[in-house]
């Protein structure tokens, strides 16, 4: 008997003998030696700089699919405190994409375009309500899919886990329907742990594979924890591990208009192909009302930011300052102050400052 891992001696010499022919083959050029790919040459493209140009430039621009807020080929993120009308929003995108129809005076310049809307947070009914009115449903246009969570689906025995079938269902729906756009609402239910990096990176990676694999444009909903509404919207209130604005192609948010009751505004956070349009100055101020069977947010106009933030009474920043004061004598780091309360470390310094120079005026 012998070893499995050993082979038999006639095997060796066959196999010598064959290696033989083979190269003598070589050797008179009846045969040709198939050269072996380095390992990792398909990792990467490699070109020039101005050979990357050259080639971009026989492609058209990308086409605006919500004026500059999210254009054609990026993976956007919308995020917005709860009840703020980012479902809303999305489905009036949704359908204004799939019809080739703007918003109010917003552009969109895609041609009509299937949108697969992914709903993790309603019901059929509950979607069913929001768009009735006095019995008559609003009507979508043809290219506008919905898909809804089944709970009770069983995971596959041929699965490792649960966020491996929602990857592969997820990318059958996008084969099923067509899809040139999908939404998906919201992104905390695509995969657990989104606040670390460690979950936060491969869901993005894959969300990115899908964007080239299926040349689509991507929106993702995703909520933002609790934040100061004195303070302007910035990317750090985006909920999650900051690998999720990091690879996103852009970003926008809602935020809530203190000064104008029942107002909301959109601000952009991120982009990658342009300028800032709709920034801190020029902020693009909406609020929600039916129209017939369709709820939808209705633009008003521009505004800045500022104008719209919280400005907090006398009392409301004397009793700030005291606790400011009290957690500092308390030990906690100004850094750590200011995320406790949720207020600028700019205005937590500043505090402490008062609070040192009442000290020793006293």
């Amino acid at each position: 008997m012998y070893h499995t891992s050993e082979r038999p001696l006639f095997i060796e010499m066959l196999r010598s003998t064959q290696d033989a022919i083979t190269a003598r083959k070589i050797k008179a050029g009846k045969l040709f030696e198939v050269p072996k790919a380095e390992p990792g040459a398909g990792l990467f493209t490699i070109l020039t700089a101005n050979q990357w140009i050259q080639a971009e430039q026989q492609k058209p621009a990308p086409k605006m699919l919500f004026d500059h807020f999210w254009l054609q080929g990026e993976l956007c993120i919308l995020f917005a405190d709860t009840n703020m009308g980012k479902s809303i929003l999305a489905v009036q995108l949704g359908n204004s994409i799939s019809r080739c129809e703007p918003i109010d005076h917003f552009v969109v310049h895609a041609d009509p375009s299937n949108v697969l809307y992914i709903d993790f947070e309603l019901s059929a009914k509950q979607f069913e309500l929001r768009y009735t009115e006095n019995g008559r449903p609003y009507d979508f246009g043809s290219g506008f899919f919905r898909a809804e969570f089944n709970p009770l689906a069983a995971l596959p025995y041929d699965f490792k886990d649960f966020d491996e079938y929602i990857s592969n269902a997820l990318e059958y729906a996008i084969k099923r329907t067509g899809a040139d756009v999908l939404i998906i609402d919201n992104i905390t239910c695509l995969r657990s742990g989104t606040e670390h990096a460690s979950q936060a990176l491969p869901l993005m990676q894959h969300l990115k594979t899908l964007k080239t694999k299926h040349q689509l444009s991507i929106l993702v909903l995703a909520h933002t924890p609790k934040r100061n509404p004195a303070s302007p919207i910035s990317r750090n209130d985006l909920g999650g591990s900051k690998m999720l604005i990091n690879f996103a192609d852009s970003a926008f948010a809602i935020g809530e208009s203190h000064s104008l009751p029942g107002h909301r505004y959109l601000k952009q956070i991120k982009q990658r192909s342009g300028g800032e349009t709709y920034g801190a100055g020029n902020v693009c101020l909406c609020r929600l009302e039916r129209r017939g069977s369709l709820l939808r947010h209705i633009f008003t106009g521009h505004a800045r930011e500022a104008d719209h933030l919280r400005h907090p009474t006398v009392q409301e920043r004397e009793r700030t300052a005291t606790k400011v004061s009290e957690l500092h004598s308390a030990g906690l780091s100004q850094r750590e102050i200011a995320a406790k309360l949720k207020i600028g470390l700019a205005t937590v310094n500043k505090m402490v400052n008062w609070a040192r120079e009442d000290s020793h005026n006293n």
